[in-house]
């Protein structure tokens, strides 16, 4: 075994995990194996990353072949085919007009992208004054600055300053009356309604933004109630504040149409985009952005001037554009986003049949998404870490924050995958 010294891992009690390491060392369709030679389930698509299971011959076939003509495209000035490709076949799934697209690296380059985007969209249109940004309690928007700004997890901010100025945050959206709902609950749609409050306390023209998840996915699947998607679409319009979806987690398909906006019929201005872009192979983000913002944008540049003052060095990398064009032809082709809308029916009703368990507290679920809150142990986030490796111990891989155990199978999943992820998590629920 390699010395575990030298690595800090993210997101991880690193003087734990190196006493009892969990290295996975191989990984096909639904599965990963580990340095030991174990079969583990994977039941959360890697991290929400590879919707289409592991080791598709296609995308390494891909990879491969642009590695052998163009292994980096100088970003700047200069662009590959590639990158161009990937944002037409982008364009034909996304909802409205959002037809354009910028790429990044990750899901918080994205986000911090996003706010970018909102700040240059109204100075041009000379409402510079709008520098605040609204997101959520409870929200995950990358762990950039600014990201960490918008996010409301406590833990992902307390030790890392105040953070941009100007940002404030809305409720989120659990209620104790939509406890172990399925899909959307019936309370809670005037939580949008902070939104408004904070227009009338600093001006609805004083605000560039608000960002929400569709989904809150990382804090533990918070699912939207009825009419508050549509309720922050009404306010936004009515103070032209930008409405910012962070789909990282939701984007290609996670509830069975391309986009969890489509889904809930609310067309936001930007979208940000990663993970399951490239099925979790090459690192990449993307901002999918409105025509008319893009336009407005553009269109205030001198001639021969740059529009956006703004990239990364690996900006369309030709490897990750590679990586998305085959992601995306096998979605179509296969067509991946419907079999998910099918199979989700039976995901939920197999999750929420666990509900009896006597140290679940709450369900929530949406689509292939589900989140499944353990009753706390002694201290903050044990009894969701001892389910970690008692799951893993079992053969099931499962994202855990804090005591809230999180499911995202890939979208190829079988019944039979659903079964076994269920029984596991009884047979091992039922012994914390």
């Amino acid at each position: 075994m390699a010395n575990l010294d030298h690595y800090w891992l993210p997101f991880t009690p690193n003087r734990l995990f190196k006493k009892d390491p969990r290295l996975l060392v191989r990984a096909e369709g639904m599965y990963f194996w580990n340095d030991r030679g174990e079969q583990l389930l994977d039941g959360v698509s890697g991290l929400f990353c590879c919707a289409l299971g592991h080791g598709r011959p296609e995308i390494l076939e891909a990879v491969t072949r642009q590695y052998g003509a163009l292994d980096f495209g100088t970003p700047f000035q200069y662009s590959h085919p590639g990158t161009f490709e990937l944002a037409g076949m982008l364009a034909d799934i996304t909802p409205g007009d959002l037809n354009r697209f910028f790429f990044t690296c990750s899901g918080s380059e994205s986000v911090d992208t996003a706010m970018k985007i909102a700040l240059l969209y109204h100075r041009v249109r000379g409402e510079g004054q709008r520098q605040r940004f609204v997101s959520r309690e409870r929200s995950y928007h990358g762990v950039n600055m600014a990201g960490v700004s918008l996010s409301g997890m406590v833990k992902n901010r307390e030790c890392f300053g105040a953070g941009l100025p100007g940002v404030v945050h809305m409720r989120h959206t659990w209620l104790e009356e939509n406890r172990f709902t399925p899909g959307q609950g019936e309370h809670g749609a005037d939580l949008a309604d902070d939104l408004q409050r904070f227009a009338d306390l600093y001006g609805g023209d004083t605000i560039a933004a608000c960002f929400v998840e569709p989904i809150a996915g990382s804090t533990g699947i918070l699912v939207p109630p009825r009419g508050y998607l549509e309720r922050l679409r009404q306010i936004c319009d009515r103070h032209g504040i930008l409405l910012v979806f962070d789909e990282v987690i939701t984007g290609f398909g996670r509830t069975g149409k391309p986009f969890a906006s489509q889904t809930f019929g609310v067309v936001p201005d930007l979208i940000t985009v990663a993970k399951a872009l490239t099925n979790g192979t090459v690192p990449m983000g993307a901002v999918a952005i409105r025509e008319a913002i893009y336009q407005e944008i553009t269109g205030s540049a001198p001639e021969v001037g740059i529009e956006f003052f703004h990239g990364y060095t690996y900006s369309g990398h030709p490897l990750a554009c590679a990586a998305g064009i085959a992601t995306q032809t096998i979605y179509r082709e296969e067509g991946i986003f419907e079999r998910s809308a099918e199979l989700a029916p039976f995901f939920q009703e197999r999750v929420f049949g666990l509900r009896e368990i006597p140290v679940i507290r709450d369900i929530r679920g949406f689509g292939l998404l589900a989140g499944i809150d353990l009753e706390p142990g002694e201290g903050f986030g044990q009894r969701g870490y001892a389910a970690l490796q008692r799951l893993y111990a079992a053969g099931l891989l499962v994202r855990v924050t804090a005591d809230s155990v999180i499911l995202a199978p890939a979208l190829i999943a079988e019944r039979e995958h659903v079964d076994r992820i269920c029984d596991t998590l009884r047979e091992v629920l039922s012994t914390l």
